[in-house]
């Protein structure tokens, strides 16, 4: 079968092409921007890419086309599309209808951690020997591509996105995955663009809920700051699925049913995990893991991933032995480089949460290498949540746990960050705002010092900032 896909380049369709291609389809697919590290992915599993949207780009005719949500009425590959009457169908329908079916999902949702938490739960299935299926919005260094069919007997763990579909299907895209375990990792108002208010994606998140059967099992976070209190409304529309929670000990209701985490290391490079009882009294019996992940919010996710692999047949000290060796995705806490004693980190946070918890995960380390290092912050604020400046009130306070930060405000933003900067500055934070990227750079090259931690938060590309960074270190190094 010829499969053509509209909007390739993203990370979803992008995995979701190599997933058919696998499937011994023969696969093309268009993006306005075709680059890598998709674009060389894509091109290695011998996928022919098309750069560019164009009427053209459907001869020959494809024998179905899979319609990217990033794509609208408008867009004239989709007019045409239409026009011609041409079998298609959405991403998720698809890979529900020839991935999905008849295996057991684990489907990671939440506001913040799916991809972390996916990658973490792919690879403790994989360290077991279960050869599983998966399909992560980032590229899991241990696992190799982003998306792989594995043994179709074996548990397919796949990063559930409550954004819409396609233009033709405004549901959000985990309604169509079916799953037997649900991860539920936290619920906090985002996509201000596609979603009024916080009710209606909790309305989405109880679709996810009614799909997931009576034998099969919700992991939900229990801690109030992952949003602890959405989840339990949406649970109070309706359940029909026995409940596991997970969370800190601390505040864990339930410490005989539920599973418990606890912090050795302030920065979580250390931590503990307690499974639930099973009447064997060892509802108590905490298991150390030493990692190379930081932040309370990734001990979490390790915390919901182990819950998730112990349902699949896992034992916990098989799963914290994966853990031991896990390397994150690209683009989570990610060591970019280090050139003169300034470490340069990319992270993918672009939610005051996330860019909070990233932060606070971040800074003990810094302190523990004890040579006067500074965290630096450096945010583009780039979701479509962020430029129409829905959260903008909460970033001031999203940045505490740094020493200094510095704003990007790019061309599409809608609105001045100059308040977002006094506000900072006023907590205590040193802090500016540029508007070049060039300016940014040099500041950042020429201003810092032996022990900082630069740490580069976008959902994009920034501009290739980390690689042109790291060349202007190693150039003021080499003057020196």
């Amino acid at each position: 079968m010829h499969l053509h896909v509209i909007g390739i380049c993203g990370t979803f369709m992008g995995s979701l092409a190599l997933l058919a291609r696998a499937r011994g389809h023969r696969v093309t697919g268009s993006d306005a921007n075709v680059y890598p590290p998709m674009s060389t992915q894509l091109a290695e599993a011998g996928i022919t890419l098309m750069e560019g949207y164009a009427a053209d780009n459907l001869v020959p005719t494809p024998d179905l086309t899979v319609v990217g949500n990033a794509v609208s009425r408008g867009n004239p590959e989709v007019e045409a599309l239409l026009e011609r009457g041409l079998a298609y169908t959405s991403g998720p329908q698809w890979l529900c209808d020839e991935v999905l079916t008849g295996r057991p999902v684990i489907a990671i949702a939440g506001t913040h951690g799916k991809t972390t938490t996916a990658t973490m739960t792919a690879w403790i299935l994989e360290c077991a020997g279960l050869a599983p299926g998966y399909l992560i919005g980032g590229v899991p260094p241990q696992l190799g591509d982003s998306a792989r069919i594995g043994d179709p007997r074996a548990p397919f763990v796949v990063e559930a996105d409550e954004y819409d579909t396609a233009f033709f299907d405004k549901r959000s895209k985990f309604v169509h995955y079916r799953p037997r375990i649900a991860v539920l990792n936290n619920l906090e108002f985002d996509h201000a663009d596609i979603f009024p208010d916080l009710a209606a994606i909790e309305r989405q998140f109880h679709h996810l809920v009614r799909t997931v059967p009576a034998g099969g099992k919700l992991v939900v976070a229990a801690d109030a700051v992952a949003g602890a209190e959405a989840l339990e409304r949406v649970l109070d529309q309706g359940c029909w699925t026995p409940v596991t929670r997970f969370g800190d000990e601390s505040g864990i209701e339930n410490a005989g049913g539920d599973w418990r985490y606890r912090l050795i290391s302030a920065d979580g490079s250390h931590f503990a995990l307690a499974a639930p009882s099973d009447g064997s009294g060892e509802a108590d019996r905490f298991v150390e893991c030493q990692w190379a992940m930081r932040g309370r919010h990734n001990v979490a996710n390790a915390c919901a991933a182990v819950a998730a692999a112990v349902e699949c047949g896992v034992g916990l000290a098989v799963a914290l032995e994966a853990l031991a060796r896990f390397a994150p995705p690209r683009r989570r806490q990610e060591l970019r480089g280090e050139v003169a004693g300034v470490k340069v980190i990319d992270d993918f946070a672009h939610h005051p949460t996330a860019i909070a918890t990233t932060l606070e995960g971040l800074a003990p380390g810094v302190a523990a290498e004890g040579q006067g290092g500074r965290l630096w912050a450096v945010i583009e604020p780039r979701s479509n949540t962020m430029k129409l400046g829905t959260m903008k009130a909460r970033l001031p306070a999203s940045v505490t746990a740094a020493d200094r930060v510095s704003w990007f405000a790019g061309p599409s933003l809608g609105w001045s960050l100059e308040e977002t900067v006094s506000e900072c500055r006023a907590l205590g934070v040193e802090a500016e705002v540029e508007q070049d990227l060039d300016t940014l750079i040099a500041k950042i090259a020429n201003q810092s010092r032996a022990g900082d931690w630069v740490v580069v938060m976008s959902n994009g590309g920034f501009g290739g900032i980390h690689e042109r960074l790291l060349a202007a270190l190693a150039a003021r190094e080499g003057e020196a």
